[in-house]
């Protein structure tokens, strides 16, 4: 029977990994990501887990921990968030080039200057192209859920690729709700010990990473494309197992009010629950206005997304990031060059909002949904990008 925990963010993380018998966990603390690690630490010195814990001196090296861990067939596990992410950076590549079925939290802050501990999407935006496939959580609950799933889907036999599930800074990580975590022998029968595609072992020596001339570089990096594509397909398939052992349906993305509406909302993250309920308050107005929100944010669910979105007569995109000197926000780029690719000529707009951590309020989303639904009768967008709750 399932159990209902009041849980922080980072503690659903914590639990989560628990039960997934990790056996490597190698970190450095950094807020608000600290507690994930700190928690889990704590379950190793008790001894309810067998996991072994490495403390190392950056971020650097605690992937770099987790390649050589990983590299070794081991269930391998690390958080971290914001500056720490940012010196994690060229590791990032180098575990999704050699296909390593890595699990990472990241506890979405923004990046410094000016300094700021609090939440935005800046940290895992600047990464968005490392070649690691990308999840992004509402709550505590879906946190909770998406960690175990995580783990099955990073090491599928076919798939063998690192994951990132992202839940934005002190929203979602420091507040507590209620979670309903699984028994410890449900999430053992979901998650099976990982069997790796290969291995390090000295008695079997390989060669990994090896020298790539030009002549065959690109293939490998067209081979990594292909795989990471493959994802949707392989996460359908874990989240409708995943549903039949604990009763919640995930999937790629989600949509509220889209059955008939005119204009619409798409974000990812926290924020999704403040613009639903605005959704629904608009919707009892008479408004036809609906919300889509990402779960799976890369691959980018190009398909997945002109299906939510057909019919509709203006968007806006929701971007907690800057793309400096770019047109747009890079969720709204990727958005838009979707449409080109697919010939979809939908009106949109571009809010950045909440950057460094800055409340989304009511009064800023009536906003942006009068917006939209102007551009919905109008067809013209007069603002194309704007800045929520900054004064112009």
């Amino acid at each position: 029977m399932a159990e209902i925990r009041g849980l922080t963010g980072d503690e659903a993380v914590a639990y989560a990994v628990k039960q997934c018998d990790v056996d490597v966990v190698s970190a450095y603390p950094i807020t608000p990501q600290t507690i994930i690690v700190e928690r889990f630490s704590e379950y190793v010195a008790n001894g309810e887990v067998k996991t072994e814990f490495i403390c190392v001196e950056s971020e650097h090296s605690a992937m770099s921990a987790c390649i050589g861990s990983s590299l070794t067939g081991a269930r391998t596990f690390t958080a971290t968030c914001s500056q720490g992410l940012a010196l994690m950076h060229e590791m990032l590549y180098i575990a999704s080039s050699l296909r390593l079925p890595i699990v990472m939290a990241v506890a979405n802050r923004a990046l410094s200057a000016p300094l700021n501990i609090h939440g935005d999407h800046s940290d895992m935006m600047g990464s968005r192209d490392c070649g690691w496939v990308q999840i992004y959580a509402e709550n505590a609950q879906e946190v909770y859920d998406w960690i175990i799933q995580a783990f099955r889907l990073a090491e599928d036999p076919e798939l063998s690729m690192p994951v990132a599930v992202n839940l934005d800074g002190f929203t979602i990580t420091h507040c507590m709700e209620g979670v309903e975590v699984l028994e410890d022998e449900i999430v053992a029968k979901f998650l099976p010990p990982r069997k790796p595609l290969y291995t390090l072992d000295p008695s079997k020596p390989i060669t990994v990473g090896a020298w790539a001339t030009p002549e065959y570089y690109m293939d490998f990096k067209r081979q990594q494309v292909e795989a990471l594509a493959s994802a949707k397909a392989k996460l359908l398939e874990v989240t409708k197992e995943y549903a039949q052992f604990s009763g919640r349906k995930y999937g790629i993305l989600e949509s509220y009010g889209m059955e008939d509406a005119e204009a619409a909302v798409l974000c990812l993250g926290s924020t999704a629950g403040t613009v639903r309920a605005m959704v629904k308050e608009l919707r009892a107005r008479g408004e036809k206005v609906g919300i889509v929100k990402l779960w799976l944010y890369r691959p980018f669910p190009m398909e997945e997304l002109m299906e939510s979105l057909r019919g509709i007569k203006a968007l806006a995109v929701m971007d907690r990031a800057c793309s400096f000197g770019a047109p747009y926000g890079p969720l709204c780029s990727d958005v838009l060059a979707t449409f080109q690719r697919y010939g979809l000529r939908i009106p949109t707009m571009n809010a950045i909002y909440g950057l460094g951590g800055r409340d989304v309020r009511p009064w800023d989303l009536s906003f942006l949904f009068d917006e939209v639904l102007k551009i919905a009768r109008t067809g013209v967008v007069r603002n194309p990008v704007v800045f929520l709750g900054v004064r112009e």
